[in-house]
């Protein structure tokens, strides 16, 4: 059981219920109080639950894991905005504390034709991980593993190829985009292992694969509006999306599709 403490708030939470993908879904609302400032959003959710138990209702279905902000698994539109009003902030990061006795809450799922919806606030996002699967590092044994500095890396390049790592594959980005675009989430793997010598050998064959698997997983454009970084919780540059576009067009000039 959670504690509770004498600032305590009360909210009304409106929540997606959709019992299965293929069923019609509806905000439904609820009252909620003895919110603690000092839960975070989901153990806020973990109330609610307990609340609906006891009553005999169907908890709502959320994604939860790690609850540290790098598992990426989390992922909910709250009040529009995905992951919540604060920036490079997962769900389960954000705390109560940001919101106000007596507020409004709407929380919606991952809204993207590509990430369907399973229950609840839970959607597919499964189109992620075959664009990545697309772009396989290597398609050969390598035996073991070399020794880690093997292979010199400037400090330029493996500070850029780190910052692209840091994507956790949220779907924030195809959220909070109007064309439910994947453009910053494929253009962080591939600008992730392209500042490495050890990505070279496939550089070219990659970017093609996982930018062709992106469009055939039914993502849209990109809208060029920078959405997708200013909601990223991972900060993700929008300057990666213009290292995707030089890395598909320098493949495109060395391939036989030229």
């Amino acid at each position: 059981m959670i504690a509770h403490n004498s600032d305590s708030m009360k909210l009304t939470v409106k929540v997606w219920r959709q019992p299965a993908t293929d069923k019609p879904g509806h905000l439904a609302t609820y009252e909620i109080a003895n919110i603690s400032p000092d839960m975070s959003f989901l153990e806020m959710l973990d109330v609610l639950n307990e609340q609906l138990i006891l009553k005999g209702e169907e908890p709502i279905a959320f994604d939860h894991d790690c609850r540290e902000g790098i598992c990426g698994t989390c992922g909910i539109m709250i009040n529009g905005q995905p992951h919540g009003p604060d920036n490079n902030t997962t769900t389960c990061q954000l705390h109560m504390r940001r919101f106000k006795n007596g507020d409004t809450l709407i929380l919606e799922p991952w809204r993207a034709n590509a990430f369907p919806v399973i229950k609840d606030l839970v959607v597919d996002r499964a189109a992620f991980d075959r664009i990545i699967a697309s772009g396989g590092y290597v398609s050969i044994n390598t035996g073991n593993a070399p020794d880690g500095n093997a292979i010199p890396v400037p400090g330029t390049m493996q500070e850029k190829a780190m910052e692209n790592a840091a994507c956790i594959g949220c779907g924030a980005c195809v959220a909070s985009c109007k064309n439910a675009s994947a453009m910053l989430f494929t253009s962080a793997k591939v600008a992730h292992l392209s500042h490495l010598p050890q990505g070279a050998a496939e550089r070219n064959e990659r970017v093609l694969k996982m930018v062709a698997r992106m469009d055939a997983e039914g993502f849209g454009n990109c809208t060029n509006t920078g959405e997708c970084a200013a909601s990223c919780p991972a900060g993700i540059p929008l300057a990666s999306i213009a290292r995707l576009n030089r890395e598909y067009i320098r493949a495109l000039l060395a391939s036989d599709q030229s």
